[in-house]
Order: structure tokens, then C-alpha cells, then sequence
């Protein structure tokens, strides 16, 4: 029954989604008061039942430039995803991880004391895409800042490293790194459970050729 798979359609679900990230970022940019019931913020999740933000929060931004790179990295790896697994496949991923990785941060702000935190960013989505992108395109050069090559997968290892010692230094200031590494974690157990596909498998094979 997971595995059961949708039929394939293509409706252009990446671009769908920039544009209601845009969308939210200029109400909001507008209507600044609104971000406190959309972004994620563990009191009011747990105090007010303000369930929610766990969803919402991964379409708030805190600025052009937070935005802007969130949606470029779903313009170039969300399409390519898309038209691999196909739009409603793409859409159930991207929101179901998004979804867990905001919960997954929710747990670690409320546990930790926490409760006036905002969380916002399509970033642990995001995360997950590459991750998406670098099992299904293992082959595939990405040119770091549009110069260094790199695999896919050897991006993605080196994001996970990357964001792995920051959290653990506590370095990054407002960079929400937990809910990065979250979008990998759930975006892997999302590959498996429901598309047989192994990423840490593909990632072995490709490091072997």
C-alpha cells in the first residue's frame, strides 16, 4: 500500500509552489503581523494548538535573499525531481517532508526550553530535494557557485558534514541547521519506505566508479 505509486502527470508542481512561496513572502513582507500565525513558533504550537505553523512555516521567509536562494534550489533540483517521479509523487515528497522536518524541529525547540523561537524557510524541504535529486541523478555535475564541479551526491555528503558541525558548534546564528539535516533524514526514510530506493546505496555506488 506505501508503495502504491500515483499515476504520472506532470503540472508543473515546482513552479506552483515558487509561486505561492512568493506569494506568502509578499502578504507578509505587507502584512508583517501575519507571520506569527504562519512561521513556526513552539509556544503557540503547543500553548495555543497552533498546529498548523508545522505545515505553514516552510512557506514564510525572512527575506529576499532567504527566498531567493530557497527557490532557486527548487527551480533547478524540484524540477528535475518532478519530472522523474512526477508531479503528485513530487508534491506528496516536498510536503511530507517539509511537514516532518518542521515537527522534527518543533521536538528539538520544545525539549531544549526553546518556546519564542520563529522557525521559517522552505530550507528543510529544500534539503530534501537535493537529497532527492542527487538518488535519482547520481551522476549529475553541479557547479558550486557556477564554477567548482561536484557529484550530486558528494554535495550532498558535504551539506550533511557542513551542517552536522554547525549544529554541534552551535556556529550559524539564526540558520535553522537541525531543520536542514531533518530534511535529509526524512527525505532518505521518504526514499525507502516508499520508493524502494536506498540513497546511501546509490551514493556508495556512484563514490565506487
Amino acid at each position: 500500500m506505501l508503495r502504491r505509486p500515483f499515476r504520472y502527470r506532470e503540472y508543473n508542481i515546482a513552479f506552483i509552489l515558487i509561486g505561492v512561496n512568493f506569494l506568502v513572502y509578499f502578504v507578509t513582507t505587507m502584512y508583517p503581523g501575519i507571520v506569527a500565525y504562519l512561521a513556526m513558533n513552539p509556544y503557540l504550537v503547543m500553548r495555543e494548538n497552533y498546529w498548523w505553523q508545522v505545515f505553514t512555516y516552510m512557506f514564510v521567509h525572512g527575506g529576499m535573499s532567504h527566498i531567493f536562494f530557497n527557490m532557486i534550489g527548487l527551480f533547478f533540483f524540484g524540477t528535475a525531481v518532478e519530472q522523474r517521479l512526477g508531479s503528485w509523487e513530487f508534491l506528496t515528497f516536498y510536503l511530507v517532508v517539509g511537514t516532518l522536518a518542521g515537527l522534527f524541529s518543533l521536538a528539538f525547540y520544545w525539549m531544549g526550553g526553546n518556546l519564542m523561537v520563529f522557525l521559517v524557510g522552505a530550507s528543510g524541504a529544500i534539503f530534501g530535494v537535493l537529497l532527492a535529486f542527487a538518488a535519482l541523478f547520481p551522476t549529475a555535475i553541479i557547479y558550486l557557485f557556477g564554477i567548482v564541479p561536484i557529484r550530486a551526491p558528494i554535495l550532498v555528503i558535504g551539506y550533511t558534514v557542513i551542517e552536522l558541525t554547525s549544529q554541534l558548534s552551535g556556529r550559524g546564528g539564526n540558520v535553522a541547521h537541525l531543520t536542514h539535516l531533518a530534511g535529509f533524514l526524512f527525505a532518505f526514510f521518504y526514499f525507502v519506505i516508499r520508493l524502494g530506493i536506498n540513497p546511501v546505496r546509490v551514493f556508495l555506488d556512484d563514490l565506487r566508479r
